[in-house]
């Protein structure tokens, strides 16, 4: 099987009706199972995986990222696009905004975070300078700009453990540390991807601004109805970005593990 591009998302990126020859798989790996959907989009194959499972079953800090990713690595996927809801911690990034992010906090605290855990995997230190594919980076932003879609060049997202909300006072020190958005997903995907030599870049669809910038208690139905408004932009931006993106490219991202004889689980 050699499907080469995944979009990771909630239930509502995916559209039945976008591609062609729909089909769904269950990929078996050593960290469980999971079920894709598979198909064709601009003669492109596409797999579609629901992060948090179908009705958002799946809370972020109990989403099994390690079998995620290693079943998109295990069909073919070389790019993958994920999408995600976050608040904003930046006055310039608000509510209904886009962003395609170049950089990561991580405040996550029980989560598997990477394949490489010692035993029969050994030990591997991957670089993360450049966390967010540059390459395909510059693809969604070209993607929006196609689209006359709103997209924030760059932007530092704060990974926190979840599923709680976060407090004002947390809230206030991610932002003087430098964070731009609050989310509870990109961490550990971004880096398994990384680990598993795919290339790897997020787009956030800003929600709401985070608690104490907030004037509102904020609310998980909130984030859950500024989602479902803005879906669409989020369905164009991705159909734009995969009719741009080249299948087969080759990336920096695709050798991360090139002088420890790349990835091979």
């Amino acid at each position: 099987m050699n499907v080469p591009i995944a979009i990771i998302g909630g239930t509502g990126v995916y559209d039945p009706s976008m591609l062609a020859e729909p089909r769904q798989v269950n990929v078996q790996t050593p960290y469980g199972n999971v079920s894709l959907r598979l198909g064709k989009y601009a003669g492109k194959d596409v797999a579609f995986l629901n992060r948090h499972e179908e009705g958002h079953s799946v809370p972020p800090h109990l989403v099994n990222y390690r079998a995620n990713i290693l079943a998109l690595k295990r069909i073919g996927v070389r790019q993958i696009i994920a999408t995600a809801a976050v608040g904003s911690l930046n006055e310039n990034m608000g509510p209904n905004q886009l962003v395609i992010i170049d950089q990561f906090l991580d405040f996550t605290k029980v989560r598997p975070s990477t394949f490489f855990d010692g035993g029969q995997n050994g030990v591997i230190h991957t670089d993360l300078t450049y966390p967010y594919c540059p390459r395909l980076r510059k693809v969604l932003l070209q993607a929006a700009a196609d689209k006359n879609l709103n997209a924030h060049d760059g932007g530092v997202y704060v990974c926190t453990e979840g599923p709680r909300f976060e407090t004002p006072a947390e809230i206030r020190m991610y932002k003087q540390l430098g964070g731009d958005l609050v989310g509870m997903t990109s961490v550990p995907e971004a880096v398994l991807a990384r680990e598993a030599e795919m290339c790897y870049a997020t787009v956030c669809m800003v929600t709401n601004f985070g608690a104490g910038i907030s004037p509102e208690v904020l609310t998980h139905m909130e984030v859950l109805d500024a989602m479902k408004a803005n879906i669409e932009n989020i369905k164009i931006l991705a159909m734009r970005t995969i009719e741009l993106m080249d299948s087969q490219a080759g990336c920096d991202c695709q050798e991360a593990l090139k002088e420890f004889g790349g990835f091979k689980l």
